[in-house]
């Protein structure tokens, strides 16, 4: 793939829009308007889980509009030497950070600190090991999903069912559970409905996960709760500055000699320097812009959120369901995962999750579902709309461009698909996060983690880009041989 074709852009605009693309657009718009309409005819509380669900259509409309996928960064990065997707990432970062801050200094933030630990560096290398395989991260999978292609919801099936059996594994995985986790989650005073002394995960949760600490740089400075420590350490010490150093970083690496010598300079100074940066960061402004766009409105709902809670009164969605006669599929707490913030792939695990217990699968037993996320029905699991609204939301755009294609997979790609989103999965499960959960709303949040699993989700990218290309140089060797 060379770098032009990276680089180019298809036009955008509703100019020659065909008739069937206008249709598709208008039964996507009035699913979502009628879909809406009905929730909150039999609640108006309904809206809660109407705004991850809004927030997820625009989260759609932009990832498909700047086709940004981390999986892209990474490969572009290492297998073409281009920075665009990685550039636009970082804008994200930094604008996000900024609004995550106002937010903050407002009292509305829903944010918590992960813990850190060895555990997002490995789970970091898994997912970015996976990712390069599937084509898209968590996502990239999902609008690329609404694109019409086949193998990226093979990629959303894979994350959910792995993640969901994952966490209630046992057998041999037991095995290797450290005695100091066993000690640890034995010494927890848990509900009698769990055993936690059984499964790996639960011991790694209770024994390992939850003696760890986290922490926000505000916090760590004695800033936390003021205005100075939501924009100086939150946002400025945690996100803007590290994501400045590394767009340098990638101008000097990748753009920085294709610049001076296509602008005929031969004596650099810091002004041309300057002018570089500002043209990588603009070499493709449909990413620039979505990336911009990500990080208003991924901070936008952040506050909404938080003010819906205060309005009602609550912490968690799972006290409103209650409220509202859905008591099924609660936790032992009476909760539901509910972040309030831009998040994948738990979601996703309770997709898997439910479908299983519907199956007979006794799943709630365990710390992830039972006694953290519970297993709601779809129909009522609000982070789960805002996946199903990134793929609407796509959907919407690549009809609205002309490049909505139901694409069918190659066997090849399909087991790739499977086994790169199961290796996300496990990833994400053990990092407690996606390249969402666990980089982009954590650093923009004052949260360093978030910094770890992006090394290692890189580093795991990169041993992905060599593993694939490996991959590829042998079957052309044995396609040559055969073609002899």
């Amino acid at each position: 793939m060379s770098k032009e074709h990276v680089l180019q852009a298809k036009p955008m605009g509703l100019a020659g829009l065909a008739q069937g693309n206008v249709k598709a657009v208008s039964v996507i718009i009035a699913v979502v308007v009628l879909g809406s309409v009905g929730a909150l005819s039999v609640d108006t509380r309904f809206v809660y889980l109407l705004v991850y669900a809004w927030f997820g259509i625009i989260y759609g409309l932009l990832l498909q509009y700047g086709r940004f996928c981390m999986a892209s960064a990474v490969r572009d990065l290492f297998a073409v030497g281009v920075p665009r997707m990685a550039v636009g990432m970082l804008i994200a970062v930094c604008l996000f950070s900024l609004t995550a801050a106002t937010v903050q200094a407002t009292g509305f933030s829903t944010f918590g600190p992960h813990p850190l630990g060895w555990h997002v560096i490995v789970g970091g290398l898994i997912f970015g090991f996976g990712m390069v395989f599937t084509g898209g991260c968590a996502s990239g999978s999902l609008y690329k999903a609404g694109e019409g292609n086949v193998g990226s919801m093979l990629v959303v099936f894979a994350i959910s069912f792995s993640q969901a059996i994952i966490v209630a594994a046992g057998g041999w995985l037991d095995a290797l559970v450290p005695a100091g986790w066993t000690a640890s989650a034995a010494a927890k005073d848990m509900p009698a409905e769990l055993s936690v002394t059984q499964g790996w995960f639960d011991q790694f949760t209770a024994g390992y996960i939850w003696d760890l600490k986290g922490s926000t740089v505000a916090a760590d400075l004695g800033m936390d709760g003021t205005v100075a420590g939501a924009f100086l350490a939150n946002a400025l010490l945690s996100a803007i500055v590290p994501s400045l150093v590394l767009l340098v970083l990638l101008y000097r690496r990748y753009f920085r000699r294709s610049y001076l010598r296509r602008e005929h300079i031969a004596t650099p100074t810091l002004r041309s320097d300057l002018h570089g940066m500002w043209a990588m960061v603009t070499s493709s402004k449909s990413t620039a812009l979505a990336g911009a766009g990500l990080g208003i409105f991924a901070g936008m709902q952040m506050w909404i959120t938080g003010a819906l809670r205060e309005h009602y009164g609550i912490f968690n969605f799972g006290e409103l369901l209650s409220a509202m006669g859905y008591e099924n599929g609660l936790s032992l707490q009476g909760t539901v995962f509910d972040p309030g913030y831009w998040y994948i792939t738990t979601q996703e695990a309770q997709w898997g999750g439910w479908i299983l217990n519907q199956l007979g699968v006794n799943n709630m037993d365990n710390i992830f579902f039972g006694l953290d996320n519970g297993l709601p029905n779809p129909l009522l699991n609000a982070p789960g709309f805002m996946s199903i609204g990134i793929i609407l939301g796509a959907a919407v755009m690549a009809h609205m461009r002309r490049e909505f294609k139901w694409k069918l997979p190659s066997l090849e790609t399909a087991m790739f698909a499977l086994i790169g989103g199961t290796l996300m999965g496990i990833g994400a499960r053990i990092g407690m996060g996606c390249n969402i959960g666990a980089f982009f709303a954590t650093v923009t949040n004052g949260d360093l983690s978030g910094w770890v699993f992006l090394a290692g989700m890189v580093g795991g990218g990169w041993l992905g880009v060599k593993v694939f290309n490996t991959w590829l140089e042998w079957r052309a060797s044995r396609s040559g041989e055969f073609d002899l």
